[in-house]
């Protein structure tokens, strides 16, 4: 990768782009971040997600890694699901818009999104071609994706990330499970049947890596590890590496009353999705294991 390369991320603060701007540097791309708010310099952007962006402002690029939005964590008022949607339909077509009108567009937008997009399927895998699933997050899913049209139709090269559950030591689904399992209240949710397609960060940043590079991959990707578990195994494998037992199930019920349609999205929802871009196009997966995965992440 030349040195040279420039690549404008968004969501620099959460947990992805955190692993993910400092691996780009590593590999001779320079990085500027878009912001909400401060100064605009060679190293940030200020934008606000709800506005029109300049396409003088993002004009230049070789790429544009777009992860922005509001945590989906939380109980789920009318208020929190139109933030959530909102930061991310009108904040992706506001960015779409401004690079199909930039005098120079970058070659590659690589946009989030989630395997919310398929919704609660049971026991049917996922793949990317799979008809989109009804649900908040779906909906939300969808939009997200088809908010980047402007970009696709000026012939900028759009990848969706259809990102799983993201293991990392810096938040996110993980570090919510870690307390109650130290403490030795971990437990199946539900009656545990339920898919979890996982993946590990360092996997999901070097996946964003390839198809930075891979001019073939483009669309819907689903970012997951080959290997999805029911939520049984995924919180038993979890008690192993912590050396804590699980055996306080948290029932269907209780799930619904404490955390309401978050949680029947989130942690009731069965969704076996594969890798399947991935898989084809080559890439190298570091954590294909549950038990490596989680071992890494905890050190143990």
């Amino acid at each position: 990768m030349a040195t040279t390369s420039k690549v404008l991320v968004s969501g620099v603060s959460g947990p992805i782009g955190a692993a993910l701007v400092p691996s780009l540097r590593a590999g001779g791309w320079s990085v500027t971040r878009l912001v909400r708010g401060g100064p605009t310099n060679d190293e940030h952007i200020a934008w606000d997600p709800s506005k029109p962006v300049a396409s003088a402002a993002v004009s230049g690029f070789d790429a544009v890694i777009h992860l922005a939005g509001e945590s989906i964590f939380g109980r789920w008022t009318a208020r929190k699901k139109q933030n959530i949607l909102h930061s991310r339909a009108e904040g992706t077509t506001n960015l779409a818009r401004a690079l199909a009108q930039a005098e120079e567009k970058p070659k590659v937008f690589v946009c989030g999104s989630a395997i919310g997009y398929y919704g609660n399927r049971g026991e049917e895998l996922l793949k990317e071609e799979s008809a989109p699933g009804s649900g908040f997050l779906a909906e939300v899913c969808q939009a997200w994706e088809e908010a980047t049209m402007p970009a696709v139709q000026a012939d900028i090269r759009t990848a969706h990330l259809r990102t799983g559950i993201v293991l990392s030591p810096r938040g996110g689904a993980l570090g919510a499970m870690l307390l109650p399992f130290k403490l030795g209240l971990g437990g199946r949710v539900g009656d545990g049947k339920q898919w979890m397609s996982w993946i590990h960060v360092q996997d999901l940043v070097g996946a964003i890596h390839h198809i930075l590079k891979n001019d073939l991959l483009q669309g819907p990707v689903n970012m997951v590890a080959p290997k999805p578990v029911r939520n049984a195994e995924f919180t038993r494998t979890l008690a192993g590496v912590m050396s804590r037992p699980a055996i306080l199930p948290m029932p269907t019920f209780a799930v619904k009353a404490i955390f309401g349609e978050m949680g029947e999205d989130l942690l009731l929802a069965s969704q076996k999705v594969e890798a399947g871009k991935l898989i084809s196009s080559g890439y190298p997966f570091r954590y294909r294991q549950l038990k490596e995965s989680l071992q890494n992440l905890t050190g143990k």
